[in-house]
């Protein structure tokens, strides 16, 4: 392992925690004392994707990891809740049992995590993922948010309640 600060090879491993199936590390680097923390995970056997094209890859967690921290930009939503959406949707995968999966699974399984932590990055990765092409599916979107939560109040308009607030 290299620091990622200055590259040195002299890594000291502070603190370890297991945390659901990953192994969290604080580590520091004995040459800049840069301190950071990693997570060790075991590989499981998760299903191959099938993409709309047909085209098949590997499920990659970077790939995922990546649409939900864009989703989640400027959220207040930590690393750690990141990490914690991923491993629940990595391990519904495994549950399947199935040696391919739709894409399209994943990206449900996605959006599930994200309705239920943070709205607006919800409504984000629908907007991208779901390929909305008007301003009707977005509200849709939102007016099946706002149905969810039990309906908006008298007079407010749908999605009001899902502004940010400063």
């Amino acid at each position: 392992m290299k620091c990622p600060q200055c590259g040195s090879e002299e890594i000291n491993v502070l603190e370890s925690r297991s945390a659901e199936d990953s192994i969290r590390r604080r580590r520091s680097c004995l040459s800049c004392d840069y301190r950071f923390t990693t997570y060790e995970r075991l590989e499981g056997s998760v299903p191959m994707l099938v993409k709309k094209d047909g085209r098949r890859e590997p499920f990659e967690r970077s790939k995922v990891m990546a649409g939900l921290r864009k989703a989640c930009e400027k959220r207040p939503v930590s690393v750690e809740t990141l990490e914690q959406m991923l491993t629940r949707v990595e391990q519904r995968l495994n549950q399947t049992e199935e040696q391919e999966v739709p894409s399209r699974l994943v990206g449900e399984l996605v959006m599930n995590e994200l309705r239920e932590v943070d709205k607006v990055a919800y409504v984000r990765f629908a907007s991208v993922y779901r390929e909305f092409s008007d301003v009707n599916q977005f509200m849709e979107t939102l007016e099946g948010l706002v149905e969810l939560k039990g309906g908006c109040a008298k007079g407010a308009a749908p999605g009001a309640d899902l502004q940010e607030k400063n």
